[in-house]
């Protein structure tokens, strides 16, 4: 019978928001991955995960999360963690991989699933949707992420403040993710492109420590790397104006 590996989305951290397929998901695999940054702390997918299933089941493997610069000890660390979930599939033949917000939205299953595959030839991948920080930001914060026929961009802030003032610029809501270390340069593009009154900005979202607030509040100070950003289109018109 061919390995298992499924990556399963957890959401953004508040453990309600893990769809009923991910808990499912995560309770029927006999073994249960986290990623933890090199320091050792439990990270939010961890956390979330022991909501659902008991901690002997959990096995925690290093991925350089934090490493942005190293190239060769990033990808070290993803070949170091590829191996060790591919002794599980040997072992145990069916293997999750909990991954905070979508296992398919700028996740590091994606260098996961592909370094396996290679490894135990015919493991069968599949994904488990989950919810984003761009969704949870819109319901705790009531920005409508699109109506009509806006278009919606999502962009890194790790691809440089000039792509996301490109979006700004452009027709639709903008998301920005990844932008607690430029939120300086990240409230200047929104103020250059006349963006900065409707946007808002979260971290931490479902946590105690959650904060919502709107962007015109940013002072340029840093804020916690996985904040995220919505900058709501233009809308003119009234109701249903761009249908």
């Amino acid at each position: 019978m061919s390995s298992r590996l499924i990556g399963v989305g957890v959401g953004p951290g508040d453990p309600e928001l893990v769809t009923v397929k991910g808990v499912n998901a995560l309770r029927a695999a006999e073994v249960v991955v986290v990623p933890v940054m090199d320091t050792g702390e439990r990270g939010r997918a961890e956390a979330t995960v022991l909501h659902y299933v008991g901690a002997e089941k959990v096995v925690r493997v290093v991925f350089a999360l934090n490493e942005r610069t190293d190239r060769a000890r990033r990808e070290a660390a993803w070949d170091a963690a590829g191996e060790r979930v591919a002794a599980l599939l040997r072992e145990h033949g069916s293997v999750a991989f909990a991954t905070i917000g979508d296992p398919n939205v700028y996740s590091t299953f994606t260098y996961l699933a592909q370094t396996v595959g290679d490894l135990v030839p015919g493991t069968v991948v599949e994904t488990v949707p989950g919810i984003t920080a761009m969704q949870d930001l819109a319901a705790r914060s009531g920005a409508v992420l699109t109506e009509g026929t806006e278009p919606l961009t999502l962009v890194p802030v790790t691809a440089g403040a000039a792509v996301l003032k490109d979006a700004l610029n452009g027709p639709g809501t903008v998301v920005a993710y990844k932008f607690g270390r430029q939120a300086g340069e990240v409230a200047e593009a929104l103020r250059e492109t006349g963006r900065l009154d409707d946007a808002v900005w979260g971290s931490a979202l479902g946590l105690p420590e959650e904060s919502v607030r709107a962007a015109a509040e940013l002072d340029g100070g840093p804020l916690p790397y996985l904040s995220t950003l919505i900058a709501p289109a233009r809308r003119e018109g009234g109701r249903g104006g761009k249908l």
